[in-house]
């Protein structure tokens, strides 16, 4: 057990507090390990084995497994010991699809999603200045800016590793900027200190210090970027390859980091694949520019692809909008409605199980009456 804590410290607040279960006393996880984790509690930091209920949960929807930044109700076994007796509820979660790609380059999945962070306020989207300047990577910055606007939080990309672009930093900006708009795009040299009182104004709010994620590709920088916050190295680094600059996975966990300026940070492993989750408002918000040409289509249910009278096609034509951004929104939208109608069936089939055991007891019961 190590040193105590100052709850508030860790984000807590009186409206938590009529969410705790009683006979419980209330800790944020820190780590996650198999069926355990690691939680700050008033007491110090506890190693806590999840309980009966909490499994039982699991085992039904893979949402309800503890992560980083929950918060949990302990009950106590006996001196110095607990169990992760709840879950308390989430004000935002991020989450990404269990998607992948198939052999014919299709869609393919289970409609079940995976909690990577939880009761976050910002989500720092990390892309290295040489990787953004591919079409392909600012299309993962919108594919993680629209997951980060659906988990509740508040997006924020940053620009890492400045100083390895020669070059046209300017022009990078503005590209990532368009592919984010009402985005704060920051560019951030951890090695030199750049940009990062920006980074520690995001944790900065009404509360007090509030809670981040940061996310990204591996070779990104987020370790370092949590080690020049923290002002230590709290978090392995590696070098990134000279090659191409890109780096190998450092960071295998999620772990979440008191700051000791205030609020607390979540460093996550390097993301290869991201499927979306149960999308309703953070693809629009994305390609809110989009959305806005297309108010002023002829047709209220123009698809925008050979429709008279298109303003999104107009503005393809004219140069106002980029193809590639048109290509990311249509794919985008394809894969959040794939993963809809994914998880309504997955939906469908667990209430036909559970109705299903229902029936089974009851036939059970009836003949077992004397």
């Amino acid at each position: 057990m190590s040193s105590f804590f100052d709850l508030s410290s860790l984000g807590w607040h009186d409206g938590l507090q009529a969410l705790l279960p009683g006979g419980t006393v209330p800790g944020r996880v820190a780590r996650v390990h198999r069926g355990a984790a690691e939680v700050l509690a008033a007491g110090g930091e506890h190693h806590v084995r999840f309980g009966a209920q909490v499994r039982r949960a699991a085992a039904d929807d893979p949402i309800a497994l503890p992560c980083v930044g929950d918060w949990a109700a302990l009950h106590r076994l006996d001196e110095g010991r607990y169990e992760l007796a709840a879950v308390l509820p989430r004000t935002t979660a991020f989450v990404r699809g269990g998607v992948s790609r198939d052999s014919r380059g299709g869609l393919s999945g289970d409609g079940q999603g995976q909690v990577l962070a939880a009761n976050v306020d910002v989500v720092f989207v990390a892309e290295p200045a040489m990787h953004a300047t591919d079409f392909a990577d600012l299309g993962r910055i919108e594919r993680l800016v629209a997951l980060a606007w659906e988990s509740g939080a508040r997006p924020v990309v940053l620009i890492t590793k400045p100083d390895l672009l020669d070059l046209g930093l300017d022009g990078l900006l503005a590209d990532v900027s368009a592919a984010a708009p009402g985005v704060a795009v920051h560019p951030v040299c951890s090695p030199t200190g750049e940009g990062l009182d920006l980074v520690r104004a995001h944790l900065s709010g009404s509360r007090g210090y509030g809670t981040a994620v940061v996310l990204g590709p591996s070779g990104a920088g987020k370790s370092t970027l949590v080690n020049a916050l923290a002002g230590t190295d709290v978090m392995a680094t590696q070098q990134v390859r000279a090659a191409d600059g890109r780096g190998r996975h450092t960071t295998v966990h999620r772990e979440m980091i008191m700051l000791p300026g205030g609020g607390l940070i979540i460093d996550t492993p390097g993301i290869r694949r991201v499927g979306l989750y149960d999308m309703s408002d953070g693809v629009d918000l994305v390609f809110s520019d989009i959305e806005e040409l297309a108010e002023n289509c002829r047709f209220s249910d123009c698809a925008h692809t050979a429709e008279p009278g298109c303003a999104v096609l107009a503005a393809l034509e004219s140069g106002e909008l980029p193809e590639r951004r048109l290509d990311s929104w249509r794919r985008l939208l394809r894969e959040a409605r794939w993963m809809a109608t994914r998880t309504d069936a997955r939906l469908r089939s667990e209430e036909a199980r559970k109705w299903k055991i229902i029936h089974k007891e009851m036939r059970r019961s009836g003949r077992s009456r004397p």
